[in-house]
Formats: C-alpha cells, sequence, structure tokens
C-alpha cells in the first residue's frame, strides 16, 4: 500500500478491505462525459451559475474568471425616452437576457407594467432571451431561427414592410451596428439605445491565471466577443502565447468565434446551436 500510495496527493481516501469490490457499482461520477476535464468560464459572474452547473452535473471541474460585469448606463434618460413612446412603438426587439432585464427593470421603476406593451410586438433572439420575456408572461412574435442579427434582418424582410415602423432596441453599449442600421435601411425608425453597459474586469484570479500556465486548464469558454477581447486583456499577450497552444477554445457562435480568431486564438469546438445548452454538447462531443 505504501508504494502504491507514493504518487497519490492530496486530498485522497484510503480504502482496505472487501468493500474495495465495490468500486464498479459506487464509480458513478468518473463515468461523466466531462470528469477529469477543467473548464475555464469567462462570462460575468451573475450569469455564470447556469453554466457552471450544467458542466459540474456533467462531471467537469469548472473554474468561474469572470471578465465581464453588466452595469447601469450612463445616462438613463434615451431608455426613459423609448419607454415612454412605447404607444407608438411598433417593435421591440431584444437580443439578449441582459437587454429584457434592463428594460423591464427600469420599465418598472419608472412606474410602468405590462400593460404599457399593449399593441408592441416582440422579437426575441434566442430561446434565453424569448424565455426571459415569457416570465413577464408576455408572448414573443418573432424569434429567428438562427441566434445573430443576420437571421433578424432576414425574417423581416419575410414577415413585414418596415417602411415607417418605429422599432425600440435596448441594448449592450457595445452591440455591433449591423442590425439598427440594416432596419433602418429597410424604412424603419429605429431607437438603438444603451440599457446597459458590458463593462471589462481588470484584474483576474490568480489561482486560475497560474493553472493556465500550469498546463492544467484543458477548455477556456467563450460566451460572446467581449469575453474574448477581456480574457486576452487579462492574461496578457504573452501569457496567452505561452499556453494557448495547450489549451482548448470553445465559443458559442459565429461573431465570437471570428472574435477570437482575429486575436490569433484557434477555436476548436463551436456550438451548432448557439445558446449555453449548445455550447456545452459541443463541448460533450468534442472530449467524448
Amino acid at each position: 500500500i505504501v508504494e502504491k500510495a507514493k504518487k497519490i496527493k492530496p486530498p485522497a481516501i484510503t480504502i482496505v478491505g472487501e468493500v474495495v469490490k465495490l468500486r464498479d457499482q459506487l464509480n458513478w461520477y468518473e463515468t461523466k462525459p466531462l470528469f477529469g476535464k477543467t473548464i475555464i468560464v469567462t462570462r460575468s459572474r451573475d450569469q455564470a451559475s447556469e453554466f457552471s452547473e450544467q458542466l459540474i452535473g456533467l462531471g467537469a471541474n469548472v473554474l468561474e474568471f469572470p471578465t465581464i460585469s453588466i452595469t447601469n448606463p450612463d445616462n438613463f434618460d434615451p431608455l426613459d425616452k423609448g419607454i415612454k413612446r412605447l404607444e407608438s412603438t411598433d417593435w421591440i426587439i431584444f437580443t439578449s437576457v441582459n437587454g429584457v432585464d434592463s428594460f423591464f427593470h427600469r420599465l418598472f421603476n419608472l412606474g410602468g407594467d405590462i400593460r404599457d406593451l399593449k399593441g408592441v410586438k416582440i422579437c426575441a433572439i434566442g430561446p434565453a432571451t424569448a424565455e426571459r420575456i415569457k416570465e413577464f408572461r408576455i408572448r414573443v412574435d418573432c424569434q429567428p431561427p438562427k441566434y445573430v442579427a443576420e437571421s433578424v434582418v432576414e425574417v423581416f424582410k419575410k414577415i413585414e414592410d418596415l417602411r415607417g415602423k418605429r422599432i425600440l432596441m435596448p441594448r449592450a453599449d457595445i452591440a455591433r451596428s449591423y442590425l439598427p442600421e440594416e432596419l433602418q435601411k429597410m424604412g424603419a425608425d429605429v431607437a438603438d439605445i444603451v440599457a446597459y453597459k458590458t463593462v471589462a474586469v481588470t484584474n483576474g484570479d490568480n489561482t486560475v491565471l497560474d493553472k493556465l500556465k500550469e498546463g492544467t486548464v484543458d477548455i477556456v469558454t467563450f460566451t460572446s466577443s467581449s469575453t474574448v477581447r477581456n480574457f486576452a486583456k487579462i492574461v496578457g499577450e504573452d501569457n496567452l502565447s505561452a499556453f494557448k497552444e495547450n489549451v482548448q477554445f470553445a465559443s458559442i457562435g459565429p461573431i465570437t468565434t471570428e472574435t477570437a480568431e482575429e486575436m490569433d486564438i484557434k477555436v476548436s469546438i463551436r456550438a451548432d446551436e448557439y445558446t449555453i445548452p449548445g455550447l456545452v454538447k459541443a463541448i460533450v462531443e468534442k472530449v467524448s
């Protein structure tokens, strides 16, 4: 026993006797698909739990390394103005769960309620965004098949003439300009409003950084372009160059992947469905 135990590092438990024969029956955890894999989650701390829980449930060792945080806009006036014009608004396009939460939180703070959305049609990008809207007992009128802005444009070209239509888009301060610009080309009056800010986290967890340098991390996950950019900024160019060949990078969608590749980060795991469950599925398929 002493000889066999020399290479074992703490924490460890030594079991002696007939009970050892039950290993095959009790060894359920080590059969999980992500057992033994160390995975970094770079989402904001408020949003990391759902993703982390799914990975942990599949046996992974998860290290949360938030690279962004979600904060209020510098000025609520544009959003307040958009909310006060709901009566004359034709569509609200929600591109994220954060956009939904920020909009309704402000609506309620101003003394409004869901009745103020009477007659307004709702478009949601992605199932998570749609589900959050439904939690407010509001029906989603349009949910494009692909969870990117380009798909929204294609759908609107088919379902409605947007000339003269007023559209409200409560989004992040760093959201791409593609969607409002394309909708404006189609004749819509678009209010592209900052409902929340995505702020870079300036300092990373040194413990996680050490594990990256030691080569004990298997996968780093990215759920947005901002997580890619801020991860690279936090770890530093020299550190990233040193370990990126020994780590697999997983991306939630094509825009995020494009950002990673622009920064010379090779993405080897890509979600077919641009959601957290889709990313988890892609990770499992890659390592299985």
